[in-house]
């Protein structure tokens, strides 16, 4: 089969007006796109969070100063600041001060424990950390053990004038700059913008690994400008300018919101109201009947959550033109339930860490729920390959191998990893499991990694039994992915006691629960004589899955 044959997507794009190519150079760099914005939309309102508005031109403002007190800190072009905070007014200022720094952003989840956020500190070398004041006790366990020398705590209030009483710094921490003081002292201090180029590294965004350790997918600035350019140009109608209000529930350190949420809206003008615990339901319904959004994005767990909640008919959805589902499968009871509320389905798309993330969506013209994760996006180009790496025909499965403006030049010092991850010709290995339609819609049918997805997250076997065996009293175990109707999957742990071993399932599920954050703990724990293996020792997840 000849590769230009294995687009059936183009004749799609032409009958709904969709451009085959973008531009992914159409800006320099993600300052230079976010600068334009906030001088186009200085006087409208960028972002609401606790009845708290930030103009364009006060984040404008803001993040400058931020820049100024960290270029005065000795940051420099180059250098990587980790940012773990929830959604905050303080994510988008820390974010455009660092950028506008010439440093880029190592995103942390800050439900991290400190086994976790020590990794991902040594392995980006970061020597600044700005950090919600509520998670200080997981850096102050391990800082001792990093390069970290500038901590800038955040408060709930920081970026507004509310001073929201919040939680104590750590009291092992010490020579810590709250934010606000740094907004402060940087106003007062002069700023050097810095030359920044498309091939600049914007984000590492940390994604599982084979070892049990995480990588950094290194996001480059070109990387993000294309995909905020490709989604743009697909969904048009969705993407107003000056016009949009879109409610961020999904966190900001996640790829997903990051680019569709923040860069691409803000790029637009839209006006975005951060939601900082989703998980506190009643909190989040009362956002969401304020700001009446007009684009909502979620996991299916989000929007299962919202179409259960009796409260959620006090909403206004009548502006509301685009829910966007992705993360994880969005299942067709949720998006009908979804409809019956807001009179629209669900739109699914797919994308990972690695590829900034959007590779496909569906278009503006489906009305229906597809079932399918839509069209590949303007210039993206997949394949599906077999086992053999040979190409397989529409209706046929094979691995989902991406190549694009978005897709990552690779893993953060990771060279034995870019070996696999990419195919001969380029194509960015997803291991998951795809097949295409006559119309080039595609649909992801399963995964040839063992990777499980909790509520939208990646969870990585290898992770999970690396800390298990650590407990003592476990001679080894694997983890599988079990269906679960709240979080799509969950994590189950098979578990061979070592000889005269006296431990509980109640002490792995302890043990994991102090060393990982809570979507990677196991839901379920089996004691089992022995594991199946091949010949070779190897372990066969594949023939746990489905067992009792």
């Amino acid at each position: 089969m000849n590769i230009s044959a294995a687009k059936p997507w183009l004749a799609t794009y032409a009958a709904n007006n969709i451009p085959a190519e973008i531009n992914p150079d159409v800006y320099p760099s993600v300052n230079h796109m976010l600068d334009a914005a906030m001088k186009k939309f200085a006087d409208k309102p960028a972002f609401n969070c606790f009845g708290q508005s930030l103009r364009y031109a006060d984040v404008d403002r803001l993040s400058r100063n931020f820049a100024a007190w960290l270029q005065g800190k000795g940051v420099k072009k180059g250098d990587r600041i980790a940012v773990m905070m929830p959604n905050l007014l303080a994510f988008p200022i820390a974010f455009l001060g660092i950028i506008r720094a010439g440093a880029a952003q190592a995103n942390v989840n800050p439900l991290y424990t400190p086994r976790e956020l020590e990794h991902q500190l040594k392995d980006s070398g970061c020597e600044t950390i700005v950090i919600f004041s509520g998670v200080t006790a997981t850096l102050a366990e391990i800082i001792a053990r990093t390069k970290v020398k500038n901590v800038v705590t955040v408060d709930l209030g920081d970026g507004s004038a509310l001073a929201i009483p919040s939680p104590a710094v750590d009291a092992r921490l010490s020579g810590t700059t709250k934010f606000a003081d740094a907004l402060e002292a940087g106003a007062k201090l002069p700023y050097a913008p810095v030359s920044m180029s498309g091939q600049d590294l914007l984000f590492l965004q940390y994604t599982g690994g084979t070892t049990g350790l995480s990588k950094g997918a290194a996001l480059n600035h070109r990387n993000l400008v294309a995909n905020v350019e490709q989604f743009r140009a697909f969904v048009p109608d969705f993407l107003r300018e000056g016009q949009e209000v879109v409610v961020t529930a999904l966190p900001l350190y996640h790829i997903f919101a990051l680019m569709v949420n923040f860069l691409t809206y803000f790029s637009v003008g839209a006006e975005n109201w951060l939601v900082p615990n989703p998980r506190e339901f009643d909190k989040f319904i009362d956002v969401m009947k304020a700001a009446r959004p007009t684009v909502f994005t979620g996991v299916n767990t989000l929007f299962a959550g919202l179409t259960m909640h009796p409260r959620t008919k006090e909403i206004d959805f009548s502006r509301l033109h685009l829910g966007a589902g992705g993360g994880t499968a969005v299942v067709a009871a949720v998006s009908d339930k979804w409809k019956a509320i807001t009179g629209a389905h669900i739109k699914e798309g797919y994308g990972l860490s690695e590829t900034s993330p959007v590779v496909s969506f569906n278009p503006a013209s489906v009305q229906d729920f597809s079932g399918t994760t839509g069209l590949p996006l303007p210039s993206t180009d997949i394949i599906l390959l077999d086992a053999e790496d040979r190409l397989v025909g529409i209706g046929e499965s094979g691995e989902v191998c991406v190549k694009g403006p978005q897709v990552m030049n690779g893993y953060w010092q990771q060279p034995e990893a870019n070996k696999a991850a990419f195919t001969a010709d380029g194509y960015f290995r997803t291991g998951d499991i795809g097949m295409f339609d006559e119309k080039g819609f595609l649909k992801i049918v399963d995964r040839k990694k063992d990777m499980i997805i909790v509520s939208g997250f990646n969870v990585y076997p290898n992770e999970v039994e690396a800390v298990a065996t650590a407990l003592e009293g476990v001679a080894e175990c694997a983890c599988v992915g079990a269906p679960d109707e709240k979080t799509g999957e969950a994590v189950r742990l098979f578990v061979v006691k070592a000889p005269g071993a006296t431990i509980t399932d109640e002490d792995v599920i302890a043990h994991c629960r102090k060393e990982m954050t809570a979507y990677k703990v196991p839901k379920f724990v089996r004691f089992v004589d022995n594991l199946p293996k091949t010949g070779v020792g190897k372990i066969l997840r594949k023939d746990l899955r489905g067992t009792d």
